[in-house]
């Protein structure tokens, strides 16, 4: 039976924690951000964990992770 492949663009974009959680940078810091209030550009500087409705889906991306 053939290998599964690891999808490269979720590889880049989320790590699997120690535990078993995946984790994500936060959208939203690119670019605009004279608009955005100091607390709401706060928040989003550090990363989050993916939403338990999208780990499945994650998780078929990264199989070997």
């Amino acid at each position: 039976m053939p290998k599964i492949k690891t999808n490269k663009g979720a590889a880049k974009r989320f790590k699997i924690t120690a535990t078993g959680k995946i984790k994500m940078k936060r959208a939203g810091m690119r670019h605009i951000l004279t608009s955005k209030a100091t607390g709401t550009k706060r928040v989003l500087r550090k990363a989050s964990l993916v939403d338990p409705a999208d780990v499945k889906a994650v998780r078929r991306m990264l199989p070997n992770g």
